[in-house]
């Protein structure tokens, strides 16, 4: 196997250093939710390599956010998806897409139009299901990541055997491990990503924090995920 060697000081290293993913780097990929799951994949997408991400969230960056979340103090009060988006252009001139408004079951097949790949990481299960009903209806691939109220269990379930949890009353953010298990859950789903595009493989995965037991599966619909590639 040849080597190739890499000058860490060229400015278009961050390039030549994803190039494997060169192939699938520009597809479309929506992430719904930019709160402690939808901004750190984001993030790690971006600095991955890949370069058509759309970020949906209507929501603005406050105080509590920034022990979860990538963002910073002098950001309170910005909204979230442009602020990521600019964070990211900085750190590896990323060029992502920022969509400020509220997702609802009115306008979210217009929002999730063209995309190859859906990643639904709402809160909320009016969201979750618009994004779960808009999806079918347009035929796209889509990946839902979240993690229970307890903060102690996190999953990533493909459509359309997706059903959306219903409200409770507890927030997750809450829990004080909420960002070493968002950040664990975010590196499943960026996984499951590059897996889907490169291998046409959707990949379900689970994680039980507490004894921080994993599963990581291809689901028994990858011969129709492949179809969608």
């Amino acid at each position: 196997m040849s080597t190739i060697n890499l000058n860490p000081n060229d400015p278009f290293f961050h390039e030549e250093r994803h190039a494997s993913l060169a192939a699938v780097a520009r597809r479309q990929i929506t992430i719904c939710g930019a709160g402690a799951l939808g901004a750190n994949l984001c993030e790690t997408l971006a600095r991955m390599g890949f370069a058509r991400l759309r970020l949906i969230d209507h929501d603005r960056v406050e105080m509590r956010n920034l022990s979860t979340q990538p963002y910073l103090r002098g950001e309170i009060g910005a909204p979230k998806a442009r602020a990521l988006v600019a964070t990211l252009y900085r750190a590896v001139q990323a060029r992502l897409e920022p969509v400020t408004v509220t997702l609802t079951e009115q306008n979210a097949a217009q929002l999730l139009q063209g995309s190859d790949l859906v990643v639904d990481t709402f809160d909320n299960e009016a969201a979750r299901a618009a994004v779960s009903a808009a999806s079918r209806a347009l035929a796209l691939p889509c990946l839902h990541v979240g993690f229970s109220a307890d903060g102690l269990y996190g999953n990533g379930e493909w459509e359309p055997d997706y059903q959306p949890p219903q409200a409770g009353a507890s927030d997750p953010c809450d829990y004080p491990l909420t960002r070493p298990f968002a950040l664990l859950l975010a590196a499943l789903a960026a996984r499951a990503v590059a897996d889907f595009f490169r291998q046409g493989i959707a990949y379900t995965f689970e994680v039980t924090w507490n004894d921080l037991h994993l599963v990581y599966r291809p689901t028994t619909l990858r011969e129709a995920a492949r179809g969608q590639l």
